[in-house]
């Protein structure tokens, strides 16, 4: 019955110690061998999620920047591109320098940021990504970046997206990836659309599709997946609108999602 999985990485494909288990890997191969398309979705940049789905063996492509960017694994090949518009990303950095927020943006597919503090240099180690330093913030509002990300305090971070939504308006896509983690897309850079797209790439209707995820941002590819299948260690909201709750990230709970609605299915139809 399904033919496509869309897998988060961190919290979801990945422990806490940031692996893939062997039991996982194995689920991933049984799936990809039943001929279902696996792939991942993730906020990270392009880069730091083709290190972990190489590692997994997958070949396919994979949603990166939260939707914003879909890139083949194998030749790089961009399918689905989405920037954060010039005006949006101009009035952003205006206001992070008056609040003195932290921002980072990306741009091709390098981390940038104003200044480095601990927040830069923590959040860097976290996805193991290097990163580069402009204090000239001017010489980067011109330049297309797929994602910006502002690092604070949860509470105030919850405080603070609905006042870049009125400020930003429309043209973007604002979510919270982690509590601490406030990030800007375009607005059609969303793991929903892209999706979508991957769906229509592959030939499938998306009732034929799955989503897992644990984060915010991982909702609207839930609600759009035939299966939206939350963690056990998900976020409450995210646990409600699933169809549902898998084990968590440290008891294999993607092996468990994939044994129990790809294997099982393809099982049944051979």
């Amino acid at each position: 019955m399904y033919k496509l999985i869309a897998i988060d990485i961190d919290d979801t494909l990945i422990n806490d110690n940031k692996e893939v288990t062997p039991a996982t890997q194995t689920a991933l191969e049984q799936a990809v061998a039943a001929g279902v398309v696996v792939t991942l979705a993730t906020g990270r940049a392009y880069s730091s999620a083709q290190a972990i789905a190489r590692q997994t063996g997958l070949n396919v492509p994979i949603i990166t920047y939260q939707g914003a960017l879909v890139k083949n694994l194998l030749d790089e090949k961009v399918l689905y591109e989405r920037y954060v518009p010039q005006d949006a990303v101009s009035k952003l950095f205006d206001y992070c320098i008056e609040h003195n927020l932290h921002l980072q943006t990306y741009i091709d597919d390098k981390l940038y940021a104003r200044e480095e503090n601990q927040k830069l240099i923590d959040y860097a180690a976290l996805n193991k990504t290097r990163y580069y330093l402009e204090p000239d913030w001017k010489k980067l509002v011109p330049q297309q970046t797929p994602k910006m990300l502002i690092i604070d305090e949860p509470d105030f971070l919850d405080e603070l997206a609905p006042i870049l939504r009125d400020l930003l308006g429309d043209s973007v896509h604002i979510t919270k990836s982690k509590p601490y983690f406030l990030e800007i897309m375009h607005h059609e850079g969303t793991k929903g659309l892209a999706l979508e797209f991957l769906a229509g790439h592959f030939g499938c209707d998306l009732s034929e599709t799955i989503a897992v995820g644990d984060s915010w941002n991982d909702h609207e590819m839930l609600e759009a997946a035939g299966l939206g299948i939350a963690m056990e260690n998900a976020i409450p909201a995210l646990k409600e609108i699933a169809d549902f709750v898998t084990l968590s990230n440290n008891e294999d709970g993607v092996k468990y999602a994939i044994d129990k609605f790809i294997l099982q299915t393809a099982g049944e139809q051979a």
